[in-house]
């Protein structure tokens, strides 16, 4: 009788329990939950962090201005999420309580890795304890500190790695080939928001006009770009 596959022996059940083959399969779950998002790339810039996220808009009637899917975090820190957007947003949440928290403690800006890592330590909680869940989303954090612009990548396992240009989300292994292709270092802010345009205008279903995309940028001050200035970009990425 051939051997039945681990989910179907109930392994994937709780979290708390591991498959015979040592597999958390509610994680693997979440992270296919992220795969099904909608695309945000973030591009490390020479004194800035760029992040461009894709916009999924279900009826004209929407009111644009509440699918944001990326968030300002402190002054010099942003974080944008693929997945599940509640989860996002308590996320997000918990990073803004951190960075305030650390600000107020030690009179000072928390550097991008340690907020981070305080993150990632909430998320890894969400994979050990019964009753829970994993967060159903991966968030990209960037931002500038002193060891100049910096971007990272959080995973619903809790683990993270820091990358100079990455995607997260659905068609993302093509975003990221681009990436690979076409990043150079030391780009201004104005290069890398065309990098990013028209890494996501190579994968994207349909013709990205200013409302299906959002743009924004940190460095000292966190700039959310406006549809019109979006509208000159897409424009620019023709040429």
């Amino acid at each position: 009788m051939p051997a039945l596959p681990t989910n179907m022996l109930g392994y994937d059940r709780a979290i708390t329990v591991f498959s015979p083959d040592g597999r958390l399969l509610q994680v693997e779950y979440a992270r296919e939950t992220v795969k099904k998002g909608a695309t945000v790339v973030g591009v490390v810039a020479k004194d800035s962090v760029v992040f461009v996220a894709e916009k999924v808009i279900p009826t004209k009637l929407m009111i644009l201005e509440n699918t944001q899917k990326i968030f300002q975090v402190d002054s010099h820190i942003a974080g944008a999420g693929s997945g599940l957007l509640g989860d996002a947003r308590v996320l997000i949440k918990k990073a803004q309580d951190e960075a305030r928290s650390h600000q107020l403690t030690y009179d000072e800006p928390i550097e991008v890795s340690t907020l981070v890592s305080r993150v990632c330590d909430f998320k890894q909680l969400y994979t050990q304890y019964g009753g829970t869940r994993p967060f159903g989303v991966s968030l990209l954090i960037g931002g500038v500190d002193s060891k100049g612009a910096r971007l990272f990548v959080t995973e619903p396992a809790g683990i993270f790695f820091e990358y100079k240009a990455i995607s997260i989300g659905e068609r993302s292994s093509n975003v990221n080939k681009y990436l690979e292709k076409n990043y150079k270092k030391n780009m201004n802010t104005n290069e890398a928001i065309k990098l990013a345009i028209k890494a996501l205008k190579k994968v994207s279903k349909g013709k990205l006009d200013e409302n299906k995309i959002e743009v924004a940028t940190v460095n000292k001050k966190f700039k959310r770009y406006t549809a019109q200035e979006i509208a000159g970009y897409l424009k620019d990425s023709k040429k």
